[in-house]
């Protein structure tokens, strides 16, 4: 004897069309779920990896920003030290023109 109805088969075991789509429905949700979890999984790392890059982006530009400070620095006493070279070249000049 065949059991065609879910809700009359206490006595055998039978998919009926309901129980499968049933069991099709539960089986489709856990592997959704997992996917969307290795999905979310993944996304995360990717924005903690992006984090931390931008990071250290900002370190660098922070570094930077001092060594240009200091390349400026630099040259306003390499200036500083020309415009008296200049000057200390000009007195002497006028040194060795008044002799």
């Amino acid at each position: 004897m065949e059991c065609f109805n879910y809700i009359d088969c206490s006595h055998k075991i039978d998919l009926t069309n309901t129980a499968a789509t049933i069991i099709g429905i539960i089986i489709g949700s856990v592997i959704g779920a997992i996917i969307s979890w290795w999905i979310y999984n993944r996304q995360q790392e990717t924005a903690e990896k992006q984090d931390k890059i931008l990071q250290n982006i900002e370190k660098l530009e922070i570094k930077q920003e001092h060594i240009l400070e200091k390349v400026h620095e630099f040259e306003e006493n390499h200036y500083k030290m020309l415009k008296n070279i200049f000057t200390l070249e000009e007195k002497i000049n006028l040194l060795l023109e008044s002799k």
